[in-house]
Parts: structure tokens; sequence; C-alpha cells
């Protein structure tokens, strides 16, 4: 029995006969193959991943794991369609805070089309990817039974400044969202979610430190997807993970750094290193004053 991800914040649904896609349960998610040769690219891609013994496992862990190809029908009614069989990221989560962020100053391939690059240039100027080098492309983050989540719409999340990526960061980590706009996010669940241990700062570094020295590919539009149990994140048991996902435009590194994903996610860790150190510095605050 296939149906929509209930926990999908970017890219293209599988609403009102829209061709997105699917999952299953039993923990699978069903991307459909890209056309004009995207979809064969990520598949390629998935395969090297496999095969490439020169990842080490605790890298290898920060990517779906990948089941092949499927021919399912599609969700938008067009008959049967190859379609790549990933992990589910979010199954059995319950309630999970999802974020995907786009990386990278430059979303565009080397061997793009003049028409493509001029569509990805005015969507990395009309948001943070130039100026930032990453983009938040949606997300979601749980509240409270009775509150739900707070999602915002597309539109404002495309239209981000540098300030709404920040204020975003911590609203993603917040417990009182459901006060209203006006209220300061609480940052409640920063220490659990961005700083603890085994957190999203510790795989962001981990992923950095690879980033440092790997050659063999450079990832174009590739997405970092990070999510943590919302309903548990109260009682310290979040379980922060963090996921490469959409590799529809890596290339062939040629021995050379990926500076441009290198680049953002620098400037990723920063942001989030910044709300961890304001959220040490607001605990120590309080037990001075206690």
């Amino acid at each position: 029995m296939f149906k929509v991800p209930d926990h999908q914040v970017a890219g293209h649904r599988a609403d009102g006969g829209t061709l997105g896609p699917l999952v299953d349960d039993l923990g699978r998610f069903y991307k459909p193959l890209q056309s004009d040769q995207r979809g064969d690219t990520e598949v390629a891609f998935y395969n090297s991943l496999c095969s490439n013994t020169e990842i080490p496992s605790d890298i290898r862990e920060l990517f779906p794991v990948f089941h092949g190809t499927q021919i399912i029908e599609a969700s938008d009614g067009s008959g049967p369609q190859p379609h790549m069989v990933l992990e589910d990221l979010v199954a059995g989560r319950v309630n999970p805070s999802v974020m995907d962020i786009k990386m990278g100053s430059r979303t565009w391939y080397p061997e793009a089309s003049e028409k493509y690059i001029q569509k990805c240039l005015e969507k990395d100027r009309k948001g943070t990817s130039v100026s930032l080098g990453f983009r938040i492309s949606g997300l979601k983050a749980y509240q409270s039974s009775k509150a739900a989540f707070w999602q915002p719409v597309k539109k404002v999340v495309d239209s981000f400044n540098a300030d709404d990526v920040r204020l975003a960061l911590r609203k993603f980590v917040s417990s009182n969202l459901s006060l209203g706009s006006n209220a300061d996010p609480d940052c409640l669940y920063a220490s659990t979610v961005y700083s603890h241990g085994g957190g999203i700062l510790a795989q962001l570094s981990r992923l950095k430190q690879w980033f440092e020295v790997q050659t063999n590919y450079h990832f174009y539009s590739c997405s970092i997807l990070i999510f943590y149990d919302g309903e548990s994140a109260l009682d310290g048991c979040a379980d922060p993970k963090l996921k490469l996902v959409d590799f529809a435009h890596v290339v062939d590194g040629h021995g050379v750094i990926d500076h441009n994903f290198l680049g953002g996610l620098c400037s990723l860790i920063k942001f989030i290193g910044d709300i961890v150190d304001e959220d040490n510095k607001c605990t120590k605050c309080e037990v001075k004053l206690a």
C-alpha cells in the first residue's frame, strides 16, 4: 500500500494528480526517476556510493540506504513508472520536526544549459544561496498535541533573508511558537538537537571533515535533511539525524575539492554554532540568577 509522505517539506508532492514520491508501511521511500538523464545520474551516484570503498562507514551513514529501482504505479495516474527505492528517513518517528537545506552558493551543474543556469541563478539570488552558501527549502516543527506543527508556506520560505534563516533555525528547536509570531523563540531543544554529543553540529562537523578531503564528487543542488523526534524532545530523546539527499546533479570531482558545497557547510555550521553559543550563555545566566 503506497501513500503520500506525511512529512515531506520540499520538492513536488504527490497530491492532486501530481508526480511525486510515495512511501509504504515497510519503511521505504519511492522516488520517481527524473527525466533528462537526472534520474539515471542519481541512480548512478547511489551505485557508485555503494561500491566506493574509499568512503568511510561513518560518512556512508549520512546517506539514505539505497534499495535499487522498482517499477510501480506513478502517483499522477500515468501508469507504471521506474522509481528509486530508498530508506524512508522518518519512518517510525512520532511527529518529527524536519528541515530541508539546499547546499551551495551555486546550484547549477557545469554542463547545464544557459536557460537552466539562469533559472537557478534567479532562485539562488532571490534566496540566501549566493549570500550564505545555503538556503532553507522547507521546514516543519512540532509544537504540541494541541498546536500541532509550525510550517511556514513555501512562498515565505523562498523569501527568507539571513535574519529569517537565523530565526527559522531558532524556531526549529523551540517549543513556544504557538504563542504567536511575536514570541521570542525559547530554543528549548537547542542543546538536545544541535549541541548534544551526537547532535546535528557533531554530524555536520563529521561531514565537513570529509568534504575537506574528498575529491570524487561535486554535489550541485544537493540538500541536507535535518530531523528529530519533536514529541520526544522534551524528554531528551530527540534522536537528531542528518542525511544528504537529492543527487540528480552530482558530477565527477576530477580530483578537486567541492568548495561550493564545503563553503555552504561551513556557513551552516557557523549559524547553528551561534545559536548553541547563545543558548549556553542563557543557561549559564539562569543558573547564576538561581
